[in-house]
């Protein structure tokens, strides 16, 4: 018989800590840039993407079912695919999907982490 693999809580702990350092640095990087100028920026761009991919991975490591208790708003097959395409497709990446996952779903994901990480 097949069980569910639960990751240990300090396992866990790390791998939030993970996200919200990466959100953090996204954060940072981004620094109130609006669109025009993330996308006219390589340094910028390629920065974010690689704080997405380590988020991604992140978020997947947790797992679906505990990422949907931690922060059931942010779609995890959304973010899984979005790693998959930085990891694969990363030449055809579309700057305004990544901008916007930077500017709108790492806050709300890292909101939900940071109180996961309280409790």
């Amino acid at each position: 018989m097949i069980g569910i693999v639960f990751m240990s809580s300090d396992r866990e702990h790390d791998t939030l800590l993970d996200i919200v350092e990466n959100a953090g640095f996204v954060a940072e990087y981004l620094n109130g840039m609006d669109f025009q100028h993330f996308a006219a920026s390589r340094i910028t761009v390629d920065a974010i993407e690689r704080c997405l991919q380590r988020i991604t991975e992140a978020v997947i490591r947790v797992g679906e079912e505990r990422m949907a208790a931690i922060a059931p708003e942010v779609p995890f097959h959304a973010l899984r695919g979005l790693g998959n395409r930085l990891r694969q497709e990363y030449d055809m990446i579309d700057h305004e999907i990544l901008y916007a996952a930077a500017v709108y779903d790492v806050p709300r994901l890292v909101e939900r982490c940071r109180a996961a990480l309280q409790q």
